[in-house]
């Protein structure tokens, strides 16, 4: 039986998350009467009450929907949250997101796409590239696509295109009739404990696919496959060995040129108007799945010239003559040196300066010595203290300790204050800032500081 017919009235407690949203925009197209808690207004939140989603910012249990039938929570809400405890208190179906996401996945084909890092753009791309061609899909996404403005669209055919996201083990609740897995390396290690957990995790994953399905991955990533009742297939950017890769990549005006080979043709001269040579690969995963739903290739390669990027991935804020600013979501030591050499493929005789927040003490700790050397890559960082999320602070995890590192001599510092200081007087052309904390709030402002200079 499908839980989800019988939802006439649902709430959301943190509805203001990239995947509550997409999942409070879902059932508000459904026709079910949506409503939510959040702690601060965001433009986000703001956005789904112009889409009729009544939303308080208060713990406040006068304001909550007491006949709602389900109610969804997400993981970073406190454990004496007032209105989490109401709800268990009172006998009401109360579930993780990734419980709900279950319920959807089951009943529709669905395509997931996983990975420790890239998964909200190979998402994005595919969700995008189903969209373009006509093909159709429900689209979960983990950011906000460029080319719609929005992290979730509904498709009257029953195909679902979602992120599967490792944190909390959420994507081993899901059910794909194919699956992607573009990166397995060790994060979220305050959830997993050890790289090797890690691996196994995904290998749980892959189990999930239904039968009959398929499982495309990364080359090299390595973890262990059953490869019963499916199919395998790998992917990669130039590398020869995959059943999908580039070659012949070129860059012309900013933007990359490259064929797609996969195991039964080439696609020619795929144009991929985004930067970062990862982001090609990345593409890569999404053609892929594209081919394999027998979508046509002239179709493929329309939308991919079409596709505008997502929101924080590799995203131009300011490109002029004289003033580049990109803005990436990237917090892992890998993700940080994809988007370094992504710069460095586009600009590669600009002087570079990154601008980093560190995202959770425990991650920094983890992954301090991989921060270090990919820090060193640019020509000049400037760190922000680090982001703590849901975390309190580690005795002797700081910025402090990766400045004190790191091998370069032009680094430092600095405040939100100070950041935007810098900004005014800076004569530099080629702007990066990067993290997955509130640096965005800095962005913005530092966007309009080199629009008016």
């Amino acid at each position: 039986m499908n839980p989800l017919t019988n939802i006439k009235r649902i709430y959301f407690i943190g509805i203001g998350g990239i995947g509550m949203s997409a999942l409070a925009r879902y059932f508000n197209t459904q026709g079910v009467s949506v409503s939510g808690y959040d702690k601060t207004p965001t433009t986000l939140t703001a956005d789904l009450e112009k889409e009729g989603i009544q939303i308080h910012f208060d713990d406040n249990l006068t304001k909550i929907d007491k006949e709602a039938s389900v109610i969804v929570y997400t993981p970073a809400i406190p454990a004496d949250h007032g209105e989490l405890n109401y709800y268990r208190a009172h006998g009401y179906t109360v579930v993780k997101r990734s419980d709900v996401l279950n319920w959807i996945t089951e009943n529709a084909f669905t395509i997931a796409i996983a990975g420790t890092h890239g998964k909200t753009t190979t998402t994005s791309m595919t969700a995008h590239i189903l969209r373009h061609s006509g093909y159709g899909c429900n689209a979960f996404l983990g950011g906000i696509a460029s080319n719609y403005g929005t992290n979730f669209w509904s498709h009257e055919k029953n195909v679902v295109v979602v992120e599967a996201d490792e944190y909390d083990r959420s994507f081993l609740k899901l059910a794909p009739n194919i699956a992607v897995v573009t990166a397995v390396d060790p994060d979220h290690l305050d959830i997993y404990g050890t790289a090797e957990e890690v691996l196994k995790a995904f290998g749980q994953f892959t189990d999930k696919i239904k039968a009959n399905g398929i499982l495309i991955q990364k080359s090299g990533t390595d973890f262990e496959v059953n490869q019963t009742n499916k199919k395998v297939f790998t992917y990669g950017y130039n590398k020869e060995a995959a059943s999908f890769h580039s070659a012949n990549l070129r860059v012309v005006d900013g933007s990359y040129i490259f064929d797609v080979v996969y195991p039964t043709g080439v696609i020619k001269d795929m144009v991929l108007n985004m930067g970062g040579l990862h982001n090609v690969e990345n593409s890569i995963a999404a053609i892929a799945i594209a081919i394999n739903l027998g979508i046509d290739v002239n179709k493929i390669k329309e939308a991919v010239a079409a596709f505008k990027g997502v929101k924080r991935r590799f995203e131009y804020k300011v490109k002029t003559s004289s003033k580049v600013l990109i803005d990436d979501y990237a917090h892992h030591p890998e993700e940080l040196n994809a988007l370094i050499s992504g710069v460095r493929s586009l600009y590669p005789n600009e002087k570079m300066v990154l601008i980093f927040q560190p995202h959770l003490y425990s991650r920094t700790q983890d992954q301090a010595a991989g921060f270090i050397e990919t820090l060193d890559k640019a020509d000049e960082v400037i760190l922000l203290p680090i982001y703590p999320a849901r975390e309190l602070p580690i005795e002797g995890v700081s910025s402090d300790m990766l400045l004190a590192k790191m091998k370069i001599t032009d680094k430092k510092i600095m405040s939100k204050e100070e950041l935007l200081n810098w900004a005014h007087s800076t004569n530099d052309k080629l702007i990066v800032m990067a993290g997955a904390g509130d640096i965005d709030v800095c962005i913005g402002q530092i966007q309009e500081i080199f629009t008016k200079a």
